[in-house]
């Protein structure tokens, strides 16, 4: 797979929100291989991982996010889900999977029915190690703040907004992945 076709055909024209997207995304996949480096035991794809990372923000342009460029209709929460529906539509199921669930620390059909979120009523949580580890890079960094890279202790109290379920899944991959 060529993900760089993909956010050409998606994001063609040079403007501020695909410089946006790549340079993310970018950030994730430098995190996510070098997790990838330090665990060779765990049998990573590292290939799947960068160009899964890279794609993971695809669905942003169809949101409504004008801090970070977006200037679609659709709430920011969904996507996760615009990127996987894109990225079937491709043909690539295992890259879809990572886009619809790299939110928080992924989401639980509690999480979307009890905050009662746009997104259809299922588990949108990671399971493959894969999967697990570019959600966890990706906390790391915020779209809206290109230069800062979050501390374990920022990226903690950034998901504990939202939940303690999500957070106690961050706290297993970080000793997993940083351990």
């Amino acid at each position: 797979m060529d993900y760089q076709k993909i956010i050409d055909k998606y994001y063609p024209e040079a403007n501020r929100l695909r410089d946006i997207l790549i340079l993310h995304s970018r950030q994730v996949a430098d995190r996510a291989l070098r997790i990838c480096n330090a665990h060779p035991e765990m049998g990573l794809d590292r290939q799947f991982v960068e160009e899964a990372a890279m794609l993971h923000d695809i669905g942003i342009f169809r949101c409504d996010a004008p801090g970070i460029a977006c200037h679609g209709t659709e709430p920011y929460i969904c996507h996760g889900r615009i990127g996987a529906e894109l990225l079937r539509s491709e043909g690539y199921e295992r890259h879809a999977r990572v886009c619809e669930r790299h939110t928080g620390a992924g989401l639980s059909l509690h999480d979307i029915t009890s905050q009662d979120l746009p997104l259809p009523h299922q588990d949108f949580l990671p399971e493959t190690p894969e999967e697990k580890v570019i959600c966890y890079a990706d906390k790391f960094y915020s779209k809206s703040n290109l230069q800062k890279v979050k501390t374990q202790e920022q990226a903690e109290k950034s998901l504990a907004k939202f939940g303690q379920e999500g957070l106690a899944r961050f706290k297993t991959w970080e000793k997993l992945f940083e351990g």
